[in-house]
This record gives C-alpha cells, structure tokens and sequence, in this order.
C-alpha cells in the first residue's frame, strides 16, 4: 500500500486519564499532518470536530473495562456520534463473556450498533481472555453486526499479537490496538489481516515508512 492508504489506516490514539483537550489537539494536528484518524475521550469530541473538521475522529463507549450498562452505553454512543464523532470504539462487558452470557454480550453490542449510523468497533480485551473466549467475543460481535473487532483498551497487560489478529480476521475486519510502536510492527499486523492500527506513537510509525 502507498503512504496515504497506510496513514488513513492508524488511529493516532490519545486516551489516558489525564488527557487535556491541549493533548487532544496535538494529536488532531498530528493526524491532520500525516493524513492519520484520530482517537480521542468522547469528553473532548464536540470541541475536537469543530477543531479539525477534516480528520476523522473515533471516540470510545464503555472504556476502558465495558461494565457500564447497555442503557448507559447507547446513550453514550448517541451524545458521541450527535457531537460529530465518525467511528465509535466499544469495550464488551468482560466479565458476562466469562460467566457464559454470550446472549447478553451480543445484545449489549447490538444495542450500541443500532443506535448510531457510524462504524462501531467492539474491543474485546485478547490479554484478559483464553482462546475460546475470545472466539465466542468475536462471534458476539459478528452476530451483533459490528463494522469490526479490535484487540485491546490499552489498559490491560498485554496488547495486539499476530495470533489474535489472524484468529480475529476470521470473523470482522480487526483493529490491532496496544503496543504496536513501529512501521515493522505495524506491518505485521496488516499482513495477518488487521485493517486498522491503534496507536498513540501514528507519528512514529508513519515516519517509518521506508522511501520509495
């Protein structure tokens, strides 16, 4: 791929607590520089679409641990998407994926999936879930017509591995999310079938692209 399709598949992602609307603006310039999406908390996506109109920006639902309601998660979608967000990123609810409630799992997705006319990604947490959770995560989301899967908050141990992406690929286009910090990282992901990268270093892994 040329340098513009790669850029507009990274999210240049800031999401810690501590983020300032002076930290969401850097990363909005930075994105609007290199062509990138930007990832930002849904308190800053009103003002973050008024200031870069141009970039296309994803916000997070139930982030980062997925135990709000699914009531609260709708409405939390809707407030993004009505103050400009483009994409939704969603966490599921762990822990009913880990009791069995794969019905009320999918339904939360669903929920949020139905009440907003933009792509909504459901992160599944791959470092807190054994192989067939992760499965069963996956097939929830499908099942609940979600644009995609994405492995991590970036809050848990662990983030995206090539052995997730692949088993991920297998059900939803997948956005490879936590520690990947570089052009080289970034391209393995792409070549075990991710279509998007998360990441707070965009700047560096798009620099990264070798010249033609």
């Amino acid at each position: 791929m040329d340098r513009t399709e790669f850029a507009a598949r990274i999210d240049h992602t800031v999401l810690g607590p501590e983020t300032t609307f002076a930290d969401v603006q850097t990363v909005l310039d930075e994105a609007d520089e290199y062509g990138m999406n930007a990832c930002i908390p849904p308190c800053y996506v009103a003002e973050a679409s008024e200031y870069a109109p141009d970039v296309t920006v994803a916000t997070v639902v139930g982030f980062p641990h997925g135990q709000h309601s699914t009531a609260a998660k709708r409405e939390e979608a809707v407030d993004a998407w009505e103050n400009g967000a483009d994409e939704l990123d969603m966490v599921i609810n762990i822990g009913r994926l880990k009791a069995g409630a794969d019905d009320a799992v999918e339904t939360d997705i669903a929920e949020v999936v139905a009440a907003v006319p933009i792509p909504v990604k459901v992160i599944i947490e791959t470092a807190l879930l054994t192989d067939d959770e992760k499965h069963r995560a996956c097939e929830a989301a499908a099942e609940a017509d979600a644009d995609f899967v994405k492995t991590s908050t970036g809050f848990a141990d662990g983030g995206a591995t090539v052995e997730d992406v692949e088993r991920m690929a297998e059900y939803l286009p997948v956005k490879a999310s936590g520690g990947v910090g570089s052009y080289e990282e970034a391209m393995a992901m792409f070549d075990a079938g991710a279509e998007r990268i998360g990441a707070s270093s965009g700047v560096e892994i798009v620099s990264g692209i070798p010249e033609a």
